[in-house]
């Protein structure tokens, strides 16, 4: 006769009430704290003069100026995303395959610049690009150019970031195979160093369009003419103008927006992990 210990015992029901009581806390801070925020916005951008429809949500959905303000915020999202990953890739290929004095001090760099807040790269280009700047080139500054221009400086370090790690893991004897049967840098670099580094590149690119579909302190503190965003649009609705129904659309729309852009994230950057899995 087999005796089994209290020890050895294993009470399914016991783990799973164990379980729930682990699972409550974070639970009720994701419900209060956000969940319940957002039950509130859902419900402002459902309210009318005649109480509660889906009026609000046809008049902002339909006028030219949510359009122009989607359109905007698209554009200089994917403006920004396009030059962050070509820069960042350049920049991430110099680092880890050119050989120069301080190329670990510029890498630590990058990581400090990932720190930083937006507004201060807006602060920055303002000295430098503003009517009384240094170059006195306030009206590129104004203008979507310089919002772009601001944008692609301080999200840049986002690409540079997971390609250099993806540079970093790309195994040395795959690009001496390759050198030794006779291809060219160029190739090399196309045929194995780039696959390689697709999936942490795809991952990096889609973080900065996320962020840049987002950005606010950049926009505002330059105070670009002619330039509204999303963002900004929820601004001017909800703080300026106290139109806090239409300023709830505009949010939750922007936030649908963020969500599938961040879902589309979690899966490249799944698949880059896998792939360091691989290589390593």
């Amino acid at each position: 006769m087999t005796v089994v210990s209290g020890k050895q015992r294993s009470n399914p029901v016991s783990h799973s009430r164990r379980g729930l009581v682990w699972l409550l806390p974070p639970l009720v801070v994701v419900v209060v704290f956000f969940g319940y925020p957002l039950v509130l916005v859902a419900g402002q951008s459902l309210t009318t003069d005649a109480g509660f429809g889906l009026g609000v949500w046809a008049e902002v959905l339909g006028s030219a100026e949510f359009r122009d303000a989607a359109i905007q915020t698209v554009l200089l999202a994917l403006g920004a995303t396009t030059g962050c990953v070509l820069l960042g890739t350049f920049l991430a290929l110099v680092i880890a395959f050119v050989p120069f004095p301080g190329a670990r001090t510029l890498s630590r760099l990058v990581d400090t610049v990932l720190a930083f807040p937006s507004f201060l790269i807006a602060l920055a280009f303002t000295f430098l690009y503003g009517s009384a700047g240094v170059f006195g080139a306030g009206g590129f500054l104004y203008s979507p150019w310089g919002v772009l221009l601001a944008e692609v400086t301080f999200y840049t370090p986002f690409v540079m970031r997971p390609a250099l790690a993806a540079f970093g893991q790309v195994p040395g004897v795959h690009l001496d195979v390759a050198a030794s049967l006779g291809a060219r840098p160029g190739r090399v670099l196309w045929r194995v160093v780039l696959p390689a580094a697709l999936p942490s590149l795809a991952s990096g690119a889609c973080l900065t369009l996320l962020l840049a579909l987002n950005e606010f302190g950049i926009v505002l503190f330059l105070g670009a003419k002619g330039v509204t965003t999303l963002p900004m649009l929820v601004y001017g609705k909800g703080i300026v103008t106290f139109d806090f129904p239409a300023a709830s659309v505009v949010a939750l729309v922007d936030v649908a927006i963020s969500l599938l852009l961040y879902g589309s994230y979690r899966v490249l950057a799944g698949r880059g992990r896998g792939a360091a899995v691989d290589a390593a």
